[in-house]
Parts: structure tokens; C-alpha cells; sequence
């Protein structure tokens, strides 16, 4: 498990997309995007996107995400996203009373007891008192997060010592 804190914009985009059967049908799918504003999310879909995207499309919907850090799984078959809450319990130094500050994570797991396990395995390595108020499966499809270096991505170029031998 990772976890990644950033600026979130839950995206939705509409497009014909190929069935297995070769068909096309019209679907609206929701997709989360690294970015620091609407036209930078807007731009980021679309180019996760057009690999997918052979005919008209349009974006539905931008909005900022109600959270800032997602939690990523290593495993392969973790193929659903959950939104989780959690309330942190801290004590009042003044009144010594409880107090309770909801913040909301995403969660990337293959079931629902698999995403309360990942939120344990993230938070088990806090000192943070916490409890799970919700956690529900989202209709996201995947995150895409920004590349800030997209030189890392590039195949390496041969060298002319190389290409000698």
C-alpha cells in the first residue's frame, strides 16, 4: 500500500466505447484526476482518455474530490474504489473532552472488508486514534495520477558506443 496526498478532480466522461462483442454503446464513465484546476483536469482525462476514445465524447462533469489522499494497492485484482470515512479522536487540552474530525480518504481494494483492511495496513503505522465511519463502493473507473516526470517514461536513447556493438 501507498498512499498519496494531492489535489483530486472527480471527472466524468461520455463516450462511445467498443463492447467486447465489437459493438459500440454510449457510456459515462468516472475517472479521477491529479490536478491543480478544472482546465488542467479537464486537459489530464482527455489525454488519459484518447487511447480509449476513437469518436465524439464529452466531459459531463468536473469536480474537485472531497479528499485529498488516496490510498493505492500493489495487488492486481484490487480493481474497485471506496470512499472512506474516518473520524479522528483527539482530546480538547482545555475541556479534556473527545473530540471527532471526519476526514475522507479514497480507498483502492477488491472488496469492502479488502478496503477496510488496506485503511487499517495505511493507518496501523499512525500514532492517530481513529474510527471507520463509512466506507462505500464508488463508481470510479481509475486514478490517473500527474507524471511530474515524464522524462522517467521515456525509453532510453542507444549511444553511439552502443550501436557499435
Amino acid at each position: 500500500m501507498r498512499s498519496r496526498t494531492s489535489d483530486w478532480f472527480e471527472t466524468k466522461i461520455r463516450y462511445a466505447k467498443t463492447q467486447e462483442d465489437g459493438t459500440q454503446k454510449n457510456v459515462t464513465e468516472h475517472y479521477v484526476v491529479d490536478a491543480l484546476s478544472f482546465t488542467e483536469a479537464e486537459s489530464a482525462i482527455l489525454e488519459e482518455m484518447k487511447v480509449y476514445i476513437s469518436g465524439d465524447y464529452k466531459i459531463t462533469d468536473i469536480k474537485p474530490a472531497a479528499y485529498h489522499e488516496i490510498f493505492f494497492s500493489d495487488m492486481d485484482k484490487d480493481d474497485k474504489w471506496y470512499k472512506a470515512k474516518l473520524m479522528f479522536i483527539t482530546i480538547d487540552e482545555k475541556s479534556q473532552k473527545e473530540k471527532r474530525s471526519a476526514v475522507t480518504y479514497l480507498v483502492q481494494a477488491s472488496t469492502l472488508p479488502g478496503a477496510v483492511k488496506n485503511i487499517s495496513d495505511v493507518m496501523g503505522g499512525t500514532m492517530i486514534d481513529y474510527e471507520i465511519a463509512s466506507v462505500a463502493e464508488t463508481q470510479i473507473m481509475d486514478v490517473f495520477e500527474h507524471d511530474s516526470d515524464p522524462e522517467k517514461h521515456k525509453q532510453p536513447e542507444n549511444t553511439e558506443q552502443e550501436n557499435k556493438q
